[in-house]
């Protein structure tokens, strides 16, 4: 009884430590665009994570500052990543995407920011029955704390294989449907042209001789 009394402060616990943000935002040709996120003191872990979803080759460029505009980490024509850091100093930190490879096509991106504190754990002040119950316990939770960000990642993989085979298709879809005008329209015109021909050939007044 007791052990599920401690069990939803235990998740509300967790919860508390990770501050996070999933968005999906679109990144015009030639645009750069950049969040931000807050530390609030050093040695917290930065988690960050992206994926293109749609446009072009599904690829995009980043980087990542710290507070005072040093770069910590960058990519150029990335498709998705998934990295955690450790905040050396306290601050805003900055991450940018930047679509200049492309002329015209609009990036699709997904992405999440995720700031947490590492919880540490705590000598227990007396060796006791209820201590060892409770340690036994936060080991379990952190486990299916581990286990539930695994099906997190295996999520968002999916969903972004999922939204890029759905681009494919429709990109697919519509050249089909392009090149089927196309080709009407050329088969029309040969018949128009073919038509033509033929009635000029039939119709035309040949020269006459007198004898």
């Amino acid at each position: 009884m007791f052990l599920l009394l401690l069990l939803p402060i235990y998740l509300l616990y967790l919860c508390l430590l990770a501050r996070g943000s999933s968005l999906t935002t679109a990144i015009s040709a030639n645009e750069r665009l950049c969040f931000y996120a807050e530390v609030d003191k050093a040695g917290e872990k930065i988690g960050f994570y992206f994926a293109v979803q749609s446009g072009g080759s599904f690829d995009i460029d980043f980087d990542v500052r710290d507070p005072n505009s040093k770069l910590i980490l960058d990519g150029n024509r990335e498709r998705q990543g998934d990295y955690v850091l450790t905040a050396n100093v306290a601050g805003e930190y900055a991450f940018c995407f930047e679509n200049d490879m492309s002329s015209f096509t609009e990036k699709l991106v997904d992405f999440d920011i995720m700031v947490e504190s590492e919880p540490r754990r705590e000598a227990p002040a007396k060796q006791g029955q209820i201590s060892d119950h409770t340690s036994a316990l936060e080991e379990s939770i952190f486990r299916l704390n581990g286990m539930l960000m695994n099906i997190k990642r295996d999520q968002k993989y999916f969903h972004t294989r999922e939204n890029r085979g759905f681009s494919v298709v429709k990109s697919t879809q519509n050249r089909l449907f392009w090149y089927a005008v196309f080709e009407s329209i050329v088969v029309v015109g040969m018949a128009v042209f073919q038509v033509y021909v033929l009635q000029t050939f039939f119709t035309r007044t040949g020269r006459r001789y007198k004898v």
